[in-house]
């Protein structure tokens, strides 16, 4: 019997990250060609992940542009797509999350009728500007997937309200399976700046601000708060690996460089951030991935954002929502850096995102679904 061959799609340092781990899982198993498709929707970024991972592209679209647009991404995916599903004629395309690669390969492996699987499934916020273009792109997808790789229980349950009950499995989120991989007690940073901080005696805070619906007013809101953290806080020094965004970097020169205690530092390489996070004290993000990663590692998460599609980690008290109110911030940071029971209570409460075995999970309902395996694999639990 021919071999399935299974297409994963990713264009972000995100996405890398958690379908890195997948790519190989695939791959591990005699069944399956593991096929990688790659947009460089961020070249630099992705870049760095496949390095980490040890993963070789067999298809590179190589989109990205100076201040791209999503018109753009789009546009180029699309046709890129186009090429790369003649040359490598997988039987079923994955995508991740909700990237404009994550749409445009859905939509282009829709246009060839080739079965997507749809890794991520199932997060919403029910505002289709917030995030933005986030929320549109998953839903979009919703409407095109035949599967749907949910990672938690309330994912599933979001996709059932919307009608969707077939082909939905809970498979936990690739991402903790990625951390099993990075994260060493005796990691040694490539950045030496990291190495050179005293992660006992000192707060360490990690930041990451990038996301679209913040630019303006909400981004100049988070870098004030930011500033005023550290100068009010002698024990406390923030880690910021900026965004190569240049509205990010316009928005942290305008603001917070220059501030005491702030380390503005390049982007991290996906071992050196799972590293720098199992050390530090505290997260600040606006980031998805990070609510997922930060808890598996016991680390509290204050959330920059108005709302989040991770509600699972704010019911289980290790992530909390601060907005992007200067004063909030604040406060809230301030909360979990001086009152030691309320940190201790988010730092040690159950996360809800995994066991480490979600890539095999997903391998195996694939297996299932081609009729290559008999019995439908058991959904994870918390």
């Amino acid at each position: 019997m021919e071999k399935l061959r299974i297409m994963s799609v990713f264009g972000t340092r995100p996405e890398a990250i958690k379908m890195a781990p997948l790519v190989k899982e695939l791959k591990s198993r005699e069944e399956i060609e593991s096929l990688c498709c790659v947009t460089a929707q961020h070249r630099q970024m992705l870049d760095s992940v496949m390095e980490v991972f040890d993963l070789k592209a067999d298809c590179d679209l190589d989109i990205m542009t100076p201040r791209q647009t999503l018109s753009t991404i789009t546009s180029k995916c699309l046709l890129g797509m186009d090429g790369a599903i003649e040359q490598l004629k997988p039987d079923m395309i994955l995508v991740h999350g909700d990237t404009s690669t994550t749409f445009a390969g859905a939509l282009s492996a829709f246009y060839h009728q080739v079965p997507v699987g749809h890794v991520e499934a199932g997060l919403r916020t029910y505002d289709k500007y917030s995030p933005f273009p986030e929320e549109m792109n998953r839903k979009m997808v919703t409407a095109i997937a035949d599967l749907y790789f949910c990672p938690t229980k309330n994912n599933r349950d979001n996709l059932q309200r919307e009608g969707i009950d077939k082909g939905v499995f809970i498979t936990g989120n690739t991402v903790i399976d990625a951390l099993k991989t990075t994260v060493r007690s005796d990691y040694v940073f490539a950045t030496q700046e990291l190495n050179e901080l005293d992660y006992e005696n000192r707060k360490i805070v990690l930041v990451t601000c990038h996301r679209r619906e913040n630019y303006g007013e909400p981004m100049k809101n988070i870098m004030l708060a930011l500033r005023q953290i550290a100068e009010q806080n002698e024990d406390v020094e923030l880690v910021y690996p900026v965004h190569l965004s240049p509205v990010v970097r316009e928005a942290v020169d305008a603001y917070l460089r220059g501030a005491p205690r702030v380390h503005l530092i390049d982007p991290l390489a996906a071992d050196e951030m799972h590293n720098l996070m199992a050390r530090c004290y505290l997260v600040l993000t606006d980031s998805g991935g990070l609510q997922e990663e930060a808890p598996a590692l016991g680390k509290p998460v204050l959330v920059m954002r108005r709302e989040t599609e991770r509600p699972e980690a704010v019911d289980a008290g290790t992530v909390k929502l601060c907005g992007v109110v200067q004063d909030d911030i604040v406060t809230m940071a301030e909360r979990l850096i001086r009152d030691k029971s309320a940190y201790e209570k988010m730092a040690h409460a159950v996360n809800p995102y995994g066991d480490g075995n979600a890539c095999a999970r997903i391998a195996d309902a694939i297996l299932w679904h081609f009729g290559r395996r008999s019995e439908r694999p058991a959904d994870f639990e918390v």
